[in-house]
């Protein structure tokens, strides 16, 4: 039986000097990701229209934006649901993902820069920080953040941008593996490899240190399949 999503678990308001399909569309990603909305969420585009005081047209528009980026299913004339977590998929985004990356680190890892070094390790700490808290949406959001300041610094931003547009499902089985015991020092364990390594100019170490880094959650799909049967879909 599907789960329908409340009006009150929507709180966001919309800033009325932006656009507002786009704020919606990031809000209701944002949710999906972090499993706030869970696979088989019906999503009422009415109620999302008189929750956020809008029309339905940019309400509309943000969940065909997500069913482009496949977190969402849309069945029309009946509803849209929050999609599965595509295996399938979330293999071909941590191929792409580990590609580029391997590269970036081996280049950053010749450039030694002291002040991106500098900056990795505060995200680090501030990882290190939330590991006794469980705060696993913020945990969540500065890993991201430490990725995408190695592409910045690489000087291929926009590669960031496809990665995280290819990644919702890869990022919900991360999301649901952060809780497993271990997982999050595990991640700042390998976060620091991948740093240390860096500063030292290794690249090999750094690329060794990212392909363990990437391969922890899909080494724990049967065990995530297990613990969570109606999530997943593999086609």
């Amino acid at each position: 039986m599907k789960n329908h999503h409340s009006r009150s678990a929507v709180v966001h308001r919309i800033d009325r000097s932006r656009h507002a399909a786009p704020q919606i569309f990031e809000r209701l990603r944002e949710m999906i990701l972090s499993l706030e909305l869970t696979p088989g969420t019906v999503l009422s585009r009415i109620e999302l229209a008189n929750q956020y005081g809008l029309s339905q047209t940019p309400v509309r528009d943000a969940l065909m934006k997500l069913g482009e980026e496949g977190l969402v299913d849309i069945y029309p004339q009946h509803a849209t649901v929050v999609s599965q977590i595509n295996v399938t998929s979330a293999l071909q985004a941590h191929f792409l993902r580990r590609s580029i990356e391997l590269e970036v680190v081996r280049a950053l890892a010749e450039q030694r820069d002291a002040v991106l070094i500098a900056q990795l390790r505060a995200t680090i700490a501030g990882q290190t920080q939330l590991l006794d808290l469980k705060n696993y949406e913020q945990f969540a959001l500065l890993d991201q953040t430490f990725h995408r300041q190695m592409y910045e610094a690489a000087g291929v931003p926009q590669l960031w941008d496809l990665v995280r547009r290819l990644s919702g499902h890869i990022d919900r089985l991360r999301r649901l593996n952060l809780p497993v015991e271990g997982k999050t020092l595990a991640v700042v364990r390998d976060h620091t490899a991948i740093v240390d390594a860096i500063e030292k100019g290794d690249a090999k170490a750094a690329q060794a240190a990212l392909r363990e880094h990437l391969s922890g959650t899909l080494s724990q799909v049967d065990q995530i399949r297990a613990s969570h049967p109606n999530f997943l879909a593999d086609d």
